[in-house]
Protein backbone atom coordinates (compact mmCIF):
# COMPACT_ATOMS: atom_id res chain seq x y z
CA UNK A 1 0.00 0.00 0.00
CA UNK A 2 1.14 3.52 -0.95
CA UNK A 3 2.48 5.66 1.89
CA UNK A 4 0.81 9.06 2.63
CA UNK A 5 4.27 10.50 3.49
CA UNK A 6 6.32 9.13 0.18
CA UNK A 7 2.99 10.76 -1.83
CA UNK A 8 3.74 13.75 -0.10
CA UNK A 9 7.59 13.53 -0.45
CA UNK A 10 7.24 13.13 -4.32
CA UNK A 11 4.87 16.43 -4.27
CA UNK A 12 7.77 18.36 -2.95
CA UNK A 13 10.33 17.12 -5.52
CA UNK A 14 8.29 17.48 -8.23
CA UNK A 15 7.53 21.26 -7.21
CA UNK A 16 11.32 22.04 -6.13
CA UNK A 17 13.02 20.17 -8.46
CA UNK A 18 15.16 18.82 -5.97
CA UNK A 19 15.79 16.89 -3.31
CA UNK A 20 17.89 19.07 -1.28
CA UNK A 21 15.36 21.76 -1.94
CA UNK A 22 12.46 19.51 -0.67
CA UNK A 23 14.61 18.25 2.83
CA UNK A 24 14.81 21.98 3.87
CA UNK A 25 10.98 22.37 2.88
CA UNK A 26 9.98 18.79 4.68
CA UNK A 27 12.51 19.20 7.58
CA UNK A 28 14.43 15.98 6.12
CA UNK A 29 17.76 15.11 5.28
CA UNK A 30 18.49 14.75 1.19
CA UNK A 31 19.33 11.22 2.19
CA UNK A 32 16.53 10.88 3.56
CA UNK A 33 14.04 11.94 1.05
CA UNK A 34 16.65 10.04 -1.46
CA UNK A 35 15.15 6.51 0.45
CA UNK A 36 11.71 7.61 0.28
CA UNK A 37 11.69 8.47 -3.42
CA UNK A 38 13.52 5.26 -3.85
CA UNK A 39 10.94 3.16 -1.78
CA UNK A 40 8.36 4.98 -3.66
CA UNK A 41 9.65 3.67 -6.79
CA UNK A 42 9.78 0.02 -5.64
CA UNK A 43 6.12 0.00 -4.42
CA UNK A 44 4.49 1.63 -7.13
CA UNK A 45 7.23 -0.17 -10.18
CA UNK A 46 7.50 3.21 -11.55
CA UNK A 47 10.97 5.95 -12.64
CA UNK A 48 9.91 9.07 -10.96
CA UNK A 49 12.77 10.50 -11.26
CA UNK A 50 15.47 10.74 -13.77
CA UNK A 51 19.05 11.58 -12.57
CA UNK A 52 21.38 14.17 -14.67
CA UNK A 53 24.54 15.36 -14.32
CA UNK A 54 23.47 18.49 -12.36
CA UNK A 55 19.98 17.10 -10.57
CA UNK A 56 17.06 15.57 -10.96
CA UNK A 57 14.31 15.46 -13.59
CA UNK A 58 10.98 14.42 -12.63
CA UNK A 59 9.13 11.99 -15.53
CA UNK A 60 5.79 12.09 -16.97
CA UNK A 61 4.91 8.93 -14.61
CA UNK A 62 5.59 10.87 -11.55
CA UNK A 63 3.50 14.10 -12.67
CA UNK A 64 1.37 11.87 -13.24
CA UNK A 65 1.42 10.31 -9.89
CA UNK A 66 1.31 13.50 -8.15
CA UNK A 67 -1.90 14.45 -10.19
CA UNK A 68 -3.51 11.12 -9.14
CA UNK A 69 -2.80 11.34 -5.49
CA UNK A 70 -3.90 15.14 -5.09
CA UNK A 71 -7.67 13.74 -4.12
CA UNK A 72 -6.50 11.01 -2.18
CA UNK A 73 -4.02 13.73 -0.02
CA UNK A 74 -6.59 16.64 0.30
CA UNK A 75 -9.12 14.02 2.15
CA UNK A 76 -6.48 13.04 4.50
CA UNK A 77 -5.34 16.77 5.36
CA UNK A 78 -9.17 17.06 6.19
CA UNK A 79 -9.42 14.27 8.17
CA UNK A 80 -6.40 15.55 10.24
CA UNK A 81 -8.46 18.71 10.69
CA UNK A 82 -11.36 16.74 11.59
CA UNK A 83 -9.36 14.44 14.30
CA UNK A 84 -7.91 17.72 15.73
CA UNK A 85 -11.35 19.61 15.96
CA UNK A 86 -12.59 16.51 17.65
CA UNK A 87 -9.46 15.78 20.13
CA UNK A 88 -10.03 19.28 21.09
CA UNK A 89 -13.61 19.47 21.70
CA UNK A 90 -14.44 21.64 18.68
CA UNK A 91 -16.61 19.40 17.20
CA UNK A 92 -17.83 15.72 18.53
CA UNK A 93 -20.61 14.78 20.76
CA UNK A 94 -20.92 14.77 24.63
CA UNK A 95 -24.74 12.66 25.76
CA UNK A 96 -25.57 14.65 29.33
CA UNK A 97 -28.67 13.21 31.67
CA UNK A 98 -30.48 15.58 34.24
CA UNK A 99 -32.99 15.40 36.80
CA UNK A 100 -35.49 17.60 36.10
CA UNK A 101 -35.51 20.56 38.16
CA UNK A 102 -31.52 21.16 37.05
CA UNK A 103 -32.76 20.46 33.53
CA UNK A 104 -34.76 23.57 34.25
CA UNK A 105 -32.60 25.95 36.42
CA UNK A 106 -29.06 24.77 35.27
CA UNK A 107 -28.99 22.86 31.83
CA UNK A 108 -30.29 25.69 29.63
CA UNK A 109 -27.48 28.10 30.65
CA UNK A 110 -24.87 25.74 30.68
CA UNK A 111 -25.70 24.31 27.81
CA UNK A 112 -26.16 27.86 25.90
CA UNK A 113 -22.71 28.56 27.34
CA UNK A 114 -21.22 25.43 25.99
CA UNK A 115 -22.85 25.73 22.30
CA UNK A 116 -21.33 29.31 22.26
CA UNK A 117 -17.80 28.18 22.75
CA UNK A 118 -18.35 24.92 20.57
CA UNK A 119 -20.95 26.00 18.12
CA UNK A 120 -19.92 22.37 16.15
CA UNK A 121 -20.69 20.23 19.18
CA UNK A 122 -23.66 18.02 19.35
CA UNK A 123 -25.45 17.67 23.14
CA UNK A 124 -27.81 15.01 23.40
CA UNK A 125 -30.40 15.67 26.22
CA UNK A 126 -31.91 13.04 28.67
CA UNK A 127 -33.70 13.45 31.42
CA UNK A 128 -34.65 11.27 35.00
CA UNK A 129 -33.97 10.43 38.29
CA UNK A 130 -30.40 9.68 39.41
CA UNK A 131 -30.68 5.58 40.24
CA UNK A 132 -31.83 5.89 35.99
CA UNK A 133 -29.10 8.28 35.24
CA UNK A 134 -25.98 6.45 37.18
CA UNK A 135 -27.05 3.42 35.41
CA UNK A 136 -27.20 4.83 31.98
CA UNK A 137 -23.49 6.44 32.74
CA UNK A 138 -22.42 2.81 33.94
CA UNK A 139 -23.75 1.26 31.08
CA UNK A 140 -22.32 3.52 28.49
CA UNK A 141 -25.03 5.20 27.30
CA UNK A 142 -23.94 9.01 29.00
CA UNK A 143 -21.01 10.86 29.40
CA UNK A 144 -22.11 12.81 32.60
CA UNK A 145 -25.08 12.97 34.71
CA UNK A 146 -26.89 16.10 37.31
CA UNK A 147 -27.61 14.01 39.98
CA UNK A 148 -28.36 14.95 43.91
CA UNK A 149 -28.02 13.18 47.07
CA UNK A 150 -30.52 14.38 50.03
CA UNK A 151 -28.25 14.99 53.44
CA UNK A 152 -30.73 12.97 55.75
CA UNK A 153 -30.53 10.39 52.79
CA UNK A 154 -27.02 9.43 51.82
CA UNK A 155 -26.50 7.31 48.23
CA UNK A 156 -23.86 4.56 47.83
CA UNK A 157 -22.33 5.62 44.50
CA UNK A 158 -20.79 3.23 42.60
CA UNK A 159 -16.83 2.80 42.08
CA UNK A 160 -15.07 4.69 39.07
CA UNK A 161 -17.12 7.55 39.45
CA UNK A 162 -15.81 11.12 39.75
CA UNK A 163 -18.21 13.55 41.37
CA UNK A 164 -17.81 17.39 40.89
CA UNK A 165 -20.18 19.28 43.70
CA UNK A 166 -22.37 22.25 42.11
CA UNK A 167 -24.76 23.50 44.35
CA UNK A 168 -25.85 22.99 48.29
CA UNK A 169 -29.50 23.43 48.35
CA UNK A 170 -31.46 24.11 51.76
CA UNK A 171 -34.71 22.44 52.43
CA UNK A 172 -37.63 24.64 52.46
CA UNK A 173 -40.97 24.26 53.96
CA UNK A 174 -43.36 25.71 52.11
CA UNK A 175 -47.02 26.63 53.35
CA UNK A 176 -49.53 28.61 52.25
CA UNK A 177 -50.00 32.49 54.17
CA UNK A 178 -51.68 32.72 57.09
CA UNK A 179 -52.58 29.02 57.14
CA UNK A 180 -52.11 28.51 61.24
CA UNK A 181 -49.56 26.48 62.44
CA UNK A 182 -46.26 27.90 62.92
CA UNK A 183 -43.47 27.05 61.10
CA UNK A 184 -41.28 25.73 63.36
CA UNK A 185 -41.38 21.73 62.35
CA UNK A 186 -41.47 20.44 65.34
CA UNK A 187 -45.44 22.11 65.75
CA UNK A 188 -46.66 20.31 62.59
CA UNK A 189 -47.43 17.37 63.82
CA UNK A 190 -50.86 17.46 62.96
CA UNK A 191 -50.21 18.84 59.32
CA UNK A 192 -51.04 17.40 56.18
CA UNK A 193 -48.22 16.36 54.06
CA UNK A 194 -46.95 16.82 50.51
CA UNK A 195 -44.30 14.88 49.38
CA UNK A 196 -42.41 13.21 46.64
CA UNK A 197 -43.40 9.49 45.50
CA UNK A 198 -42.78 6.82 48.38
CA UNK A 199 -39.55 5.36 48.39
CA UNK A 200 -37.54 8.54 46.59
CA UNK A 201 -34.60 10.05 48.76
CA UNK A 202 -37.07 13.12 48.92
CA UNK A 203 -39.67 11.26 50.78
CA UNK A 204 -36.61 9.24 53.10
CA UNK A 205 -35.71 12.71 54.21
CA UNK A 206 -38.96 13.73 54.88
CA UNK A 207 -39.52 11.27 56.77
CA UNK A 208 -36.41 11.64 59.08
CA UNK A 209 -37.02 15.08 59.19
CA UNK A 210 -40.19 14.58 60.63
CA UNK A 211 -39.01 11.63 62.57
CA UNK A 212 -36.21 13.67 64.47
CA UNK A 213 -38.94 16.71 65.02
CA UNK A 214 -40.84 13.99 67.15
CA UNK A 215 -43.85 12.55 65.33
CA UNK A 216 -44.68 10.67 62.01
CA UNK A 217 -45.47 12.90 58.81
CA UNK A 218 -49.09 12.48 57.70
CA UNK A 219 -48.40 12.06 53.68
CA UNK A 220 -51.92 13.24 51.96
CA UNK A 221 -50.84 13.97 48.75
CA UNK A 222 -47.22 12.41 46.62
CA UNK A 223 -46.13 14.16 43.30
CA UNK A 224 -42.45 13.89 41.73
CA UNK A 225 -43.38 17.79 40.21
CA UNK A 226 -42.66 20.22 42.41
CA UNK A 227 -44.98 22.36 39.96
CA UNK A 228 -48.10 20.09 41.46
CA UNK A 229 -46.56 20.14 44.66
CA UNK A 230 -46.67 24.40 44.56
CA UNK A 231 -49.75 24.60 43.13
CA UNK A 232 -51.50 21.75 45.96
CA UNK A 233 -49.31 23.95 49.04
CA UNK A 234 -51.22 27.32 47.32
CA UNK A 235 -54.64 25.57 47.62
CA UNK A 236 -54.48 24.86 51.00
CA UNK A 237 -54.37 21.47 50.71
CA UNK A 238 -51.19 20.39 53.00
CA UNK A 239 -47.41 21.59 53.44
CA UNK A 240 -44.63 20.79 52.02
CA UNK A 241 -40.52 20.46 51.91
CA UNK A 242 -38.17 21.12 48.84
CA UNK A 243 -35.46 21.63 47.90
CA UNK A 244 -34.25 25.11 46.74
CA UNK A 245 -34.21 24.50 43.06
CA UNK A 246 -37.68 23.02 43.61
CA UNK A 247 -38.66 25.86 44.74
CA UNK A 248 -40.64 29.29 43.06
CA UNK A 249 -41.71 32.62 45.19
CA UNK A 250 -44.82 32.74 44.90
CA UNK A 251 -47.55 35.03 46.32
CA UNK A 252 -49.84 32.08 47.18
CA UNK A 253 -47.04 30.58 49.51
CA UNK A 254 -44.97 31.41 52.58
CA UNK A 255 -41.34 29.71 52.13
CA UNK A 256 -39.28 28.96 55.46
CA UNK A 257 -35.60 27.59 55.58
CA UNK A 258 -35.09 24.73 57.67
CA UNK A 259 -32.34 25.21 59.99
CA UNK A 260 -32.28 21.21 61.14
CA UNK A 261 -28.66 19.23 60.75
CA UNK A 262 -28.46 17.87 57.26
CA UNK A 263 -31.69 19.60 55.97
CA UNK A 264 -29.76 19.84 52.42
CA UNK A 265 -29.46 18.68 49.59
CA UNK A 266 -26.59 18.37 47.11
CA UNK A 267 -26.36 18.59 43.17
CA UNK A 268 -23.39 17.26 41.47
CA UNK A 269 -22.25 15.49 37.99
CA UNK A 270 -20.61 12.57 38.31
CA UNK A 271 -18.88 11.26 34.90
CA UNK A 272 -17.09 7.83 34.78
CA UNK A 273 -13.42 8.43 35.63
CA UNK A 274 -12.06 7.13 32.38
CA UNK A 275 -14.33 9.37 30.33
CA UNK A 276 -11.90 11.21 27.95
CA UNK A 277 -14.67 13.00 25.87
CA UNK A 278 -13.01 16.47 25.09
CA UNK A 279 -15.73 17.76 25.60
CA UNK A 280 -16.22 17.20 28.94
CA UNK A 281 -14.38 19.93 30.90
CA UNK A 282 -16.34 22.18 29.02
CA UNK A 283 -19.23 21.37 30.33
CA UNK A 284 -18.27 20.97 33.95
CA UNK A 285 -16.66 24.56 33.92
CA UNK A 286 -20.16 25.68 32.28
CA UNK A 287 -22.70 23.95 34.62
CA UNK A 288 -20.66 25.42 37.88
CA UNK A 289 -20.81 29.32 35.92
CA UNK A 290 -25.17 28.45 35.67
CA UNK A 291 -25.04 27.94 39.02
CA UNK A 292 -27.25 30.87 40.30
CA UNK A 293 -25.37 33.49 42.29
CA UNK A 294 -27.09 35.47 45.36
CA UNK A 295 -30.31 33.37 45.07
CA UNK A 296 -31.95 33.00 48.79
CA UNK A 297 -31.60 29.12 49.49
CA UNK A 298 -28.93 27.96 46.89
CA UNK A 299 -24.69 27.64 48.01
CA UNK A 300 -22.09 26.84 44.88
CA UNK A 301 -20.23 24.42 46.05
CA UNK A 302 -16.18 24.51 45.75
CA UNK A 303 -15.30 22.72 42.18
CA UNK A 304 -12.84 19.79 43.26
CA UNK A 305 -13.60 16.30 42.13
CA UNK A 306 -14.31 13.87 44.61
Amino acid sequence: MLKPLHLLTLKAVVRSGSFAVAARDLGYTASAISQQISALEKETGLILFEREAHGIRPTTAAHRLVDLSARVLAALDDLDHEVRELASGATGRLRLGSFPTAGVRLVPSALSALVETHPRAQVQLEEGEPEELVAALCGGDLDVALVYEYGLSPRQWPDGLARHPLLREDLVLLRAPDSGPSPKLAQLAQARWITSREGTAGARSLVRLCAAAGFDAQVAFRSNNYDVVRELVSARLGVAVVPALGHVPSAGIEATRLTQRSAHRDVMAVHLTENSNPLLAGLLDALRRAVPAQEPYLHAAASDAR
